[in-house]
């Protein structure tokens, strides 16, 4: 092939509902461009930021790619902007924090995303949720790169929008019970409830909320809808 596309995305593990759609999208890619052919290889990076970092270095080092594409969430692609920037060889990023993109340095100049910035999402949720009459707002999240930038970003959309935040918890995105989490939340009585998570991992906070009982509005994160 005269262009190379290295594709590192989350096929198994927590977020693999993200991964299996992106390579889906990846097979739909033209096989020439410019009059040029174009291969793609795609790898699994099982949603684990130390191997996503492992699999960029062949991808570069190795297989020579002249485009990187993915990763598939947030912790890993902060995991590879280094390396990409290192090798000089641009990134596609399919994650949301800004983070991956924000404050522009010699780094981040060689890297991409393609979806909108997390802080003007967490703005327009905070938003809705003054317009909806919510006053009281608990919010459970991923504790990693994604959940913080999501939360600090929300954190500013909330003081802007005058709505008290009543309870912050933090959960694994491979933890199987967020019961204790979601117990404090439902006493400090919110009036709605923001999830911040992605993939698969982002029902849990939910269904537990229900299991509870809880009758106020459930946010999600563009991660999960």
């Amino acid at each position: 092939a005269q262009i190379k596309i290295g594709v590192v995305i989350s096929m198994t593990g927590a977020a693999a509902t993200l991964g299996l759609p992106q390579k889906n999208a990846v097979e739909l890619m033209p096989k020439s461009i410019g009059g040029k052919s174009v291969e793609y290889i795609v790898l699994d990076d099982a949603s684990d930021p130390t191997n996503a970092r492992k699999l960029v270095e062949r991808l570069v080092t190795e297989d020579k790619v002249d485009l990187l594409m993915g990763p598939s969430i947030s912790p890993s692609s902060l995991a590879v902007i280094e390396v990409a920037a290192r090798s000089k060889t641009p990134l596609i990023s399919f994650a949301a924090a800004r983070a991956i993109i924000q404050p522009m340095d010699d780094t981040r100049r060689w890297i991409y995303k393609t979806v909108i910035n997390d802080d003007i999402f967490a703005r327009v949720t905070a938003e809705h949720m003054k317009k909806s009459g919510i006053k009281r707002v608990a919010v459970i999240g991923f504790n990693d790169a994604y959940g913080e930038s999501w939360s600090t970003a929300f954190n500013e959309g909330a003081k802007a929008a005058k709505l008290e935040i009543v309870a912050a918890e933090k959960f694994n995105r491979n933890d199987t019970s967020v019961t204790a989490q979601i117990l404090k939340i439902v006493s400090a009585k919110p009036d709605a409830v923001l999830i911040i998570a992605s993939g698969t991992p982002g029902v849990l906070p939910q269904a537990t909320l229900n299991e509870r009982g809880f009758k106020g509005k459930i946010y999600q994160t563009t991660g999960v809808t």
